[in-house]
């Protein structure tokens, strides 16, 4: 089975490798592919008409009804800005302190909290059937659609079917064409409301339609497994299932962060496990200085070189299985437990290329929105907001225009 993010598109989770945001609004405040931006205007192509008539055919000879194509195809057409989206997935990288700093922003945290609070019954019948705790599928909900908040508006027919049609992954999405068809034939939801992603991710958790049919769940027997509508009981319940079927361990952590000895030169990636005596062992403490708990073999994680450390665990392999991303899996993680109560990240994480810790950037941001060049937040994350702002404050000193932030930059705004 394809997994849930086979079609990856490269993004490397929300924004660490441009697309999302598309995962996963850009890599902005979203951290979801799901957001759109502009509403996409399907076009007149005679390629794209000549390739449905085709697959119309084949989609026949795969059990599809001609009711089922008909209806499906009545309002759909070729989305020549799926094809811009597909094709410009630029290549960057976020660290892992900026993504941490997104996928855990005073916002996320808040609305994630009264998320748990409007849906605390629901989310514990979902732990009780699937063994997944509430805080771990509300950070994943958090993470995929900014708590349903951002599903995606772009019609997934017309999506799938020009991506299809466009050739470069076409088997892949012909395939997800297809199966989107058999969630229409089968009832699930209609065309007009089979909404998502620019790449045919749908609903509150973002599932694309094969792994819809393998996973997917009607929870409370009404005939339908809706991920689409404002109630998010079969989405949430889904995502429990998904991670129940990929090997989820109940009451067991996705891991820790923890504190590695003075000289560490012990094995490290996700290849590296050992049993938690053996860490224990060669000096890894909890990141407060205690004993490690023993929840089964892990391996150590240095993601971002000079910064904190992480021990994880089996459920950390199956956050992979939704996202196959490091940043994707601790920021998920580390979501759950700041959802739990728990407190943000200890280690240190080094200076950027600039010289510029998270402070200095945030400072940096403050003093340009007061200076009159709103970057829209100081969480310490340069993002386009805060180039543009950057760049702004520049031209009206007559200085090079860069975008870039500096520490002699900081140095101008501060006076």
């Amino acid at each position: 089975m394809a997994t849930r993010r086979g079609f990856s598109l490269g993004l490397a989770a929300f924004g660490l490798t441009g697309a999302l945001s598309g995962c996963i609004g850009g890599g902005g405040p979203g951290l979801t592919r799901a957001t759109a931006g502009p509403a996409m205007r399907a076009v007149p192509n005679a390629g794209w008409d000549a390739w449905v008539a085709a697959f119309r055919s084949r989609a026949a000879g795969r059990g599809i009804s001609d009711a089922t194509l008909s209806a499906a195809f009545r309002g759909a057409g070729y989305l020549p800005d799926v094809i811009e989206r597909d094709r410009n997935q630029t290549e960057f990288t976020r660290t892992l302190e900026d993504y941490l700093s997104i996928a855990t922003s005073d916002e996320r945290l808040s609305m994630g909290r009264a998320a748990l609070a409007r849906h605390g019954a629901l989310l514990a019948e979902i732990e009780g059937r699937y063994g997944v705790a509430p805080q771990v599928v509300t950070a994943f909900w958090g993470l995929e659609s900014f708590y349903g908040t951002r599903r995606g508006d772009v019609p997934v027919i017309s999506a799938l079917s020009t991506l299809a049609y466009d050739g470069r992954r076409g088997a892949f999405f012909e395939e997800q064409l297809t199966a989107a068809l058999r969630i229409l034939q089968n009832g699930d939801t209609t065309a007009d409301r089979m909404v998502g992603s620019w790449a045919g991710a749908m609903g509150h958790t973002q599932f694309i339609p094969t792994s819809y049919l393998s996973l997917a769940v009607d929870f409370r027997g009404d005939g339908r497994r809706d991920i689409w509508s404002e109630d998010p009981t079969d989405a949430l319940a889904s995502t429990a299932n998904y991670l129940n079927r990929s090997g989820w361990q109940r009451g067991r952590p996705w891991g820790l962060e923890v504190r590695l000895p003075a000289g560490f030169g012990g094995p490290t990636g996700r290849g590296a496990q050992q049993s938690v005596a053996a860490w224990s062992a060669s000096g890894v403490r909890t990141a407060d200085g205690g004993a490690l708990p023993d929840h089964g073999p892990g391996s150590v994680l240095v993601p971002q070189r000079g910064g904190p450390a992480f021990l994880v665990f089996r459920n950390f392999g199956v956050i992979l299985r939704y996202n196959n991303a490091e940043s994707y899996a601790i920021g998920i993680g580390h979501l759950s437990d700041r959802l739990a109560g728990g407190g943000p990240i200890r280690g240190a994480f080094p200076a950027d290329a600039a010289g510029m810790s998270k402070a200095d950037r945030q400072e940096l941001q403050r003093l340009l929105t007061r200076a009159g060049f709103d970057t829209e937040g100081a969480d310490g994350v340069i993002g386009a907001r805060t180039r543009t702002a950057i760049e702004g404050y520049e031209r009206s000193q007559g200085l090079p225009v860069t975008g870039e932030p500096s520490q002699t930059l900081l140095a101008r705004l501060r006076g």
